[in-house]
């Protein structure tokens, strides 16, 4: 696999004029909408801190859903391969953005919180040790200049 490029395309159009444009700072709407061909509309905003609205997607839930999504389908497909059965996965993932001066900011880190549950007892171990193995895999986290932590727990139902 080494070498192979993969390419994504979204289309992302503000759609927050009120009439104004941005003549002035409080009176444009950051509502805009991310589209990529043959998807789902998604809503975003801002994050309410910068005049956005709660009810969209903004960049910073994105980004951690994004991490999240990464690590859980990069996890999956490692227990798929070891034979692992996994019947039920949520993350209660978070992250931590400082604001700097002038307008700027960063993420200091991620805590991504799966739960886990699998069918066997006797996996247990191994299941949480991929968790390790699928950060070190996981695209989105080998993309990022932050730590993406993990707090898994790994429970056994069917």
């Amino acid at each position: 696999m080494s070498g192979r490029e993969h390419h994504y395309e979204v289309t992302v159009r503000w759609t927050g004029n009120r009439g104004e444009g941005t003549a002035k700072y409080l009176s444009y709407g950051r509502d805009h909408d991310i589209t990529a061909p043959g998807k789902p509309l998604l809503l975003g905003s801002a994050d309410p801190a910068f005049r956005g609205q709660a009810e969209r997607w903004n960049p910073e839930d994105l980004l951690v859903a994004s991490l999240s999504e990464c690590h859980m389908l990069t996890y999956l497909s490692l227990c798929s391969r070891e034979r692992i059965v996994v019947t039920a996965y949520e993350d209660a993932a978070t992250g931590t953005m400082t604001e700097s001066a002038g307008y700027s900011g960063r993420f200091s880190e991620v805590v991504l919180a799966p739960a886990v549950t699998i069918a066997d007892p006797e996996h247990r171990e191994r299941a949480l040790e991929l968790h390790h193995e699928a950060n070190k895999g996981c695209f989105i986290a080998n993309s990022v200049n932050f730590p993406v932590r993990h707090e898994p727990t790994v429970h056994i139902g069917e």
